[in-house]
Parts: C-alpha cells; structure tokens; sequence
C-alpha cells in the first residue's frame, strides 16, 4: 500500500462549471416498470474512513462508527438498458441535454474532431455539445451504446430523478463504505489489501500506463467495463471500485480548519459526494480507487465516468 500523500492532486473528475439552479425534470406519478436484482446489506456499527489514509486533504480519517439499518443495494450500477427504460416511461431530460453539453474525456474522440474547450486543471476532459446519456461522444461520432455499461453523462439531480421513479434513493457515504467493504474491516478495496497494479492483478476497471498520455488497457478495457464484470465483493456487489464514480445522497464536506484545508474546501464548496473511483484512477496521479477515498462534483455536472447505484430501505 503506498503511503500518505501531503497534498492533493486534483482529482480525475472536472469539477463542474455548471448551472447548479436548474431545476430537474422530476418525472410524475409514473410506474416503473424495471425489477431491480439487489443484495442484502446486513445492519450494524458501519465503518467510516480510514486509519490508513493516502489523501489527507479528503479527509478520508480517522475511521468511525456510525450505526445503521440493513437496506438493500443494487448488485450493479444502473445500466444504460435500465436508464432507456425510465426515459421511455416518463420522457425525462437529463441535465446534460438541457444545458446542451457534457464532459468527454480527450481519448474518446477521434484525432479529427473539432476543436474543444478544455477545463482549467484537467485538460483531458473535453466540453462537447450534444453529448448525453445516449451519446456518450456527442452526436457527430457514431459510438453504438453498450445496454449492460453503466449509465454516463448522469448527473446527481437526473440521478436521484430515477430514484424517486425507480422507489429507492442513492445511498449515504456510511452505507456506501458499508456495502463495499463486504464484511472486511478497514481495507483498501473491496476483495482486501492486494492493490492492482499494472502488470498481472486486475481485479477492477481502472487506468493502466501513465495517465492521461498512455492506457496499456491490461484489465481489457479503454472506457467502461460491463456493469457486471469483475468479481463481486463479499456481498455480491459489483464495481464498487473501479468502472464508474458513484453519487452518494450527501455533500463533499471538508472541515479541516488548516489553510490548506480551507482551500481545498473552496474548491469542493456546493459539490455532491461521489465514491469508488473510474476506469481513469490510477495509483500515480488520482488514487481514489479505494473505499475511504472521496470526490465531489456539483449537483448538474456530467461525465462519461459518473453513474450510480440504488439502495431500498
């Protein structure tokens, strides 16, 4: 396990630059018609954070306790197939087609496409008009839509939107942590301590090269993976690691009172929590592929390495 970092890199997700006062379209009284294939998340003392901490400016220790209730979890983050369903049913606009655009990431385009703005801080990301859901590189690259990948371009208000239809609601940081650990104590990852590394262990959907110049794709994969694939944890879960960031329901609270610690909160002020790192993590630069390790990003934003998984009471 490598050791802590005294600062924080900026994370692999751009921090958005949105319209955060944009109502969602909340769909109305409609049924959903999906059945969701979920794992019993047992109750108890769940643990917090990390004694072990790699990014102290996250926050990610001490570890605690917090007690809660068992509660049910999907198996997989919500697939593309699952996501065409609640659009089909109640005709709603994410916010990446409202606001008319969405982050890609650079590796995603051809070398000919036109020319894109790129965020301060993290240039591989790319601002393509047109890009959603259900065209992950925007409408001028032909890309045929994989149903069981995770769903991308979501962002926190589209989804709780499918929340509310779907009669779940996304899960606390507590939660979270809880169903990825699977049963074990305070470890890394979700199958324990071993990390991945670039050569022969891949037991989840991660950057292998030098980030961002160089994907080697030893795990199989140069974007996402299927939601389903891998090795589930002790619980059955899937990707709880790796694949897809994953929104939780509460904010990216940083209380440090350090200057540091102040300007890093500024930098996260108004964000959402996400958990469990991307198919862009990689242990030299965004090592966030890890269970304690924690990114925000406003409540509109999109990308096409954010998604989300239910939980049920």
């Amino acid at each position: 396990m490598a050791c802590e970092e005294t600062s924080a890199k900026p994370c692999c997700t751009p921090c958005g630059e949105g319209n955060t006062n944009m109502p969602s379209s909340i769909p109305g009284n409609t049924q959903c018609s999906l059945s969701f294939d979920v794992c019993d998340i047992p109750g108890g003392m769940a643990l917090i954070g990390t004694n072990r901490p790699y990014i102290s400016l996250d926050e990610e220790s001490p570890v605690r306790e917090q007690s809660i209730e068992p509660f049910h979890m999907m198996r997989t983050t919500v697939t593309n197939d699952m996501f065409a369903t609640f659009v089909k049913e109640t005709k709603y606009k994410t916010d990446a087609e409202r606001i008319g655009w969405s982050y890609v990431f650079y590796d995603q385009l051809p070398e000919s496409f036109e020319e894109t703005q790129a965020p301060v801080n993290s240039q591989w990301w790319r601002k393509v008009h047109g890009a959603y859901w259900n065209q992950i590189a925007g409408p001028k690259v032909d890309y045929e839509l994989p149903d069981d990948h995770p769903v991308v371009h979501v962002s926190w208000n589209d989804a709780k939107a499918f929340a509310q239809w779907a009669g779940g609601r996304l899960p606390t940081e507590a939660e979270w942590e809880h169903a990825a650990r699977g049963g074990l104590s305070d470890v890394p990852f979700p199958w324990g301590e071993r990390e991945p590394n670039d050569h022969d262990f891949h037991p989840c959907n991660i950057w292998q090269g030098k980030f961002p110049a160089n994907n080697q794709c030893s795990d199989g994969y140069a974007a996402t993976a299927p939601a389903q694939s891998f090795n589930p944890n002790g619980y059955g879960l899937y990707n709880m690691c790796g694949n897809v960031w994953e929104w939780t329901s509460g904010r990216l609270k940083i209380t440090g009172r350090s200057k540091e610690s102040k300007q890093h909160a500024k930098h996260y002020k108004g964000t959402k929590l996400l958990k469990g790192g991307s198919y862009l993590c990689h242990t030299s630069y965004c090592f966030r592929y890890r269970i304690a390790a924690r990114t925000g990003n406003t409540p509109d934003s999109t990308t096409t390495h954010q998604g989300f998984r239910l939980v049920f009471s």
